[in-house]
């Protein structure tokens, strides 16, 4: 056992300056290629990041302008509905104002029509009665000629 102790000793001692060169070789790699890599790594990390939340920024900017549009839209509509609304109503108050008046016409026409038959039957009936008296009188002239006469 002695004989595999000093043997083994040996051994580590042969093997200490690969161990050395191992350790430098790591040492190396970690800062030479190692490190970097992590730093690239770290700001690719970083600027992935800050692109997602700048993209979800520019979403919640987007949505929020979408829903102001709506809103705006919405607003806009009922501003047009109100509007043809009350152009309806003025439409329908000058519709009403335009039958009334054509009723009142027509009625002042119709008055004036009747008044107007009116007075002609009236004048029609005074110069029947005044041909029916001078009609009269003839028919008695003659007939008290033609009895005299006769």
């Amino acid at each position: 056992m002695d004989q595999t102790l000093k043997s083994l000793g040996g051994i580590l001692l042969s093997s200490l300056p690969t161990l050395f060169l191992v350790f430098l070789l790591h040492l190396y790699l970690k800062f030479t290629f190692f490190k970097p890599l992590e730093k690239v790594l770290k700001q690719r990390r970083e600027a992935t990041e800050g692109a997602r939340e700048a993209a979800e920024n520019s979403m919640a900017l987007a949505r929020r302008k979408a829903a102001e549009y709506e809103a705006k839209l919405r607003e806009a509509r009922g501003d047009i509905y109100k509007e043809q609304e009350q152009l309806r109503r003025s439409l329908r108050d000058d519709q009403s104002a335009g039958v009334q008046k054509a009723r009142e016409e027509s009625a002042r026409m119709v008055a004036d029509a009747r008044a107007q038959l009116a007075a002609d039957v009236e004048a029609a009936r005074q110069s029947l009665d005044a041909q029916s008296d001078a009609f009269a009188e003839q028919i008695a002239a003659r007939v008290l000629q033609g009895s005299v006469h006769a």
